[in-house]
């Protein structure tokens, strides 16, 4: 057994990422979420630290707010029209207005980086844009 799971219970004394039970501990590990998402450049923990933090947020957020499927160009249909926007609003998140118009016309998927730059512009979890 690896020392770092020598004492399981000790590593989440010492503070470290567990199960999310309410809205505020949702609050502040999205926000953790962002902040290293938003890294210019990351290190294999930071990676490591991401997965980990979007599968805490993934979990919570299905069990307390259920979504219908839905495919990433959907999700950002509804974002967009959820906030009065249109395709030229986030040409500067995606790189461009005709990578929108591919994206949500089914014909390119959205990479990471547009992921964390939408999730970062709309506040919700990248979790959303994986269909």
């Amino acid at each position: 057994m690896s020392t770092a799971l020598a004492n399981p219970t000790e590593m989440i004394r010492a503070g470290a990422p567990r199960l999310i039970h309410t809205d505020e501990e949702l609050a502040e590990y999205t926000e953790a979420l962002f902040g290293l998402t938003a890294k210019a450049e990351r290190s294999r923990e930071d990676e490591e630290a991401i997965e980990l933090l979007t599968v805490l947020v993934d979990r919570y957020e299905s069990e307390r707010y259920p979504m219908p499927e839905a495919k990433p160009a959907e999700v950002l249909r509804f974002l967009l029209d959820q906030n009065g926007l249109s395709q030229r609003d986030i040409a500067g998140e995606m790189g461009g207005e005709s990578i929108v118009s591919l994206v949500l016309a089914g014909k390119r998927k959205l990479n990471r980086d547009h992921i964390a730059r939408l999730s970062r512009r709309f506040r919700v979890s990248p979790a959303v844009f994986f269909g």
